[in-house]
């Protein structure tokens, strides 16, 4: 009898563990890694989700910058952090697309790596140039860098970003020559791009739509196919430069392996947020699309980004040593 009683008991204790496993979580503040420098747009968006999901998981969730190798170092810290749902990455097309198709090797496969739980927003690219700089369209900017080749160097947040792939692929469709100088972070690219140490960026909206108002920068195009509303006087590259087109985006990911519950119960936070008025707003402002899809949809959209990356990088010959 008391061994039929001690083996009920046994049973009840691991049918309960999960669920108090899962209850339990989270039991202590979260880390959301950054692979960029503070006062970017990654960082920027991580900080709206970061403040969203601490709200409504009842931790802190803090926002950590690890910047470098165009987000590798920050993406490969979370690759190799313990699967327990307290470390998670904010990633990027740059990271995420275009890397894997620019690095001849990465420390982290982005398909087997990591977690996919959820696409945050899509972002448009910017591109502006210093107030020195002669140009006020993007076609007598052409016609200027035509007579002026190797003269203008184009600011990016690191080698392989979106920012430097902007950059190649406009000299290539564009037939003129810039030179590319990589920073560790969209916020110190901005900062010399103000005092004229480089003079073009092809930069996230939210990253200099106040220096476009304040007339500290000008603003030549947008790098998607529509126009932002933010800035509807603003064309878009496509409009002077066929076949121009960069699309931005960034997400969620856990390490590999982490617990599909806690998967399951970040996206379906962020996911809420996503669709909350004030994260809508906030995001607006940046010129960014709120979006928030399943853990599978992230996982196939990341598939089939790299196959479109790959034909970006093909096309602007762009390269990472």
């Amino acid at each position: 009898m008391r061994r039929s009683i001690s083996l009920a008991l046994a049973l009840a204790l691991m049918l309960l563990g999960p669920a108090h496993a899962q209850t339990a979580w989270p039991a202590k503040p979260i880390r959301l890694i950054v692979g960029f420098a503070a006062g970017g747009s990654t960082d920027v968006t991580a900080r709206i989700i970061a403040q969203a999901l601490s709200e409504r998981l009842g931790q802190p969730v803090v926002v950590e910058n690890r910047g470098g190798a165009g987000g590798n170092i920050g993406a490969d810290a979370v690759a190799k952090a313990d699967p327990d749902g307290y470390t998670l990455l904010m990633a990027t097309s740059s990271t995420f697309a275009a890397n894997p198709n620019l690095y001849k090797t990465l420390p982290f496969d982005v398909q087997k790596d990591f977690a996919p739980i959820t696409v945050t927003a899509f972002i448009p690219n910017l591109l502006v140039v210093n107030p020195s700089v002669p140009a006020n369209t993007v076609a007598n900017f052409i016609a200027y860098l035509k007579a002026n080749p190797d003269k203008l160097n184009f600011a990016s947040a690191g080698n392989g970003t979106s920012q430097h792939l902007s950059g190649e692929l406009f000299n290539s469709l564009a037939g003129v020559r810039m030179t590319h100088v990589a920073y560790r972070g969209g916020a110190p690219a901005v900062s010399d791009l103000l005092g004229g140490q480089v003079q073009v960026i092809f930069a996230p909206l939210v990253e200099v739509i106040q220096q476009v108002r304040a007339e500290k920068l000008k603003a030549l195009g947008i790098t998607t196919a529509k126009r932002s509303p933010l800035l509807p006087e603003v064309p878009t590259i496509l409009e002077s430069l066929p076949g121009y087109e960069v699309a931005l985006w960034n997400g969620l990911l856990a390490p590999a392996k982490t617990p599909p519950d806690i998967i399951d119960r970040v996206n379906r936070a962020t996911t809420e947020a996503l669709r909350s008025p004030e994260v809508k707003a906030r995001l607006a402002e940046q010129g960014s699309e709120p979006v928030g899809n399943t853990p599978a949809e992230f996982k196939a959209f990341i598939a089939s980004e790299l196959v479109k990356w790959r034909k970006l990088v093909e096309i602007s010959g762009a390269t990472v040593q």
